[in-house]
């Protein structure tokens, strides 16, 4: 299992915003077939506000949860900005998308949108650092997930090494079925996977406190996640509010 790693690295990162607006909210969705139960960010019911969907044609999981220069040079980064300028013109007051690795294009997509952008909730890390000696993050793919993301998300340079990475095990249930696509997913399993990840960060960093959920299909199981781990367990719906 390729399940956890630690970020170290030095770049200039970029400006995160994390906006309070109210209204209507934009979603830029993958184009999936996976199950979205609720609480699941990419679900609209999963938000207590108006939301204005964008499927991305073929934009599928796999394209999008990769390294950096193979997502920034390739043809989605401008079909997203596309679906952006589309939703700010509706007349949405926010925009966020359903996968955290679009922290990437976060300069890039607030650049073409006249309201808000929030791309992920790794948006979310700046702040904590603030405040605590380190912040973990649960991911769906610790193999993908690297120094880039963190930088796109405005981590200081000096910081990267205070972000504990753990990562979904890449052969069991949940991972399989978001990045492979699937139609069917079992959340039960999916649920227990995530809470073995968690134990498994808290075994190595035990003085964490606070732990981000990078992948939107994780907050379906925050609740066992704090349950099991008494970490207090943030996610997209933190940086962008719900009403």
């Amino acid at each position: 299992m390729d399940d956890s790693r630690r970020i170290s690295a030095k770049a200039v990162p970029a400006d995160a915003v994390l906006p309070q607006a109210r209204g209507a909210l934009g979603l830029i969705l993958l184009d999936t077939r996976f199950p979205r139960p609720q609480g699941d960010a990419g679900n609209p019911a999963s938000w207590s506000r108006p939301v204005r969907t964008r499927v991305v044609a073929r934009a599928w999981p796999d394209q999008v949860v990769t390294e950096a220069r193979q997502l920034r040079e390739g043809p989605l980064p401008a079909v997203f900005a596309e679906a952006v300028r589309e939703l700010a013109a509706s007349g949405v007051t926010a925009i966020t998308t359903s996968c955290g690795f679009l922290v990437l294009l976060q300069h890039e997509l607030q650049c073409v949108s006249s309201v808000p952008v929030v791309t992920s909730s790794l948006l979310l890390l700046p702040a904590l650092l603030r405040t605590e000696t380190s912040v973990g993050v649960l991911t769906i793919s610790a193999g993908q997930l690297a120094t880039d993301h963190f930088l796109a998300a405005g981590v200081p340079p000096d910081r990267l090494a205070d972000v504990h990475v753990q990562g979904m095990d890449p052969a069991g249930e949940f991972a399989t079925a978001i990045l492979g696509n699937r139609e069917h997913l079992d959340t039960r399993a999916a649920e227990r996977e995530a809470v073995a990840a968690a134990r498994a960060l808290q075994q190595r960093a035990p003085g964490l406190r606070t732990l981000v959920l990078e992948c939107t299909n994780l907050p379906p199981y925050r609740a066992a996640i704090e349950q099991a781990t008494g970490w207090r367990v943030l996610s997209l719906f933190d940086a962008v509010p719900r009403a």
